[in-house]
């Protein structure tokens, strides 16, 4: 598994990942990007949805 700190955590597969809902989802792909932000559309898949936003270590630091 690999964190980044302005993207998603990249996690070799295949994976199984349990939602708080309590359903399963399954990717047999090698390697899978999971969302850490919480905007996807495609949730718990990140769809790069985080690239449209400031990263969070910029936010309220005044920097344009």
């Amino acid at each position: 598994m690999r964190l980044g700190t302005d993207g998603p955590m990249l996690i070799e597969g295949p994976v199984e990942i349990a939602l708080p809902d309590g359903g399963v989802v399954r990717s047999d792909r090698f390697m899978v990007a999971v969302c850490q932000c919480g905007r996807s559309a495609r949730y718990p898949w990140c769809d790069t949805s985080h690239r449209r936003v400031p990263p969070r270590s910029r936010r309220g630091s005044g920097a344009p």
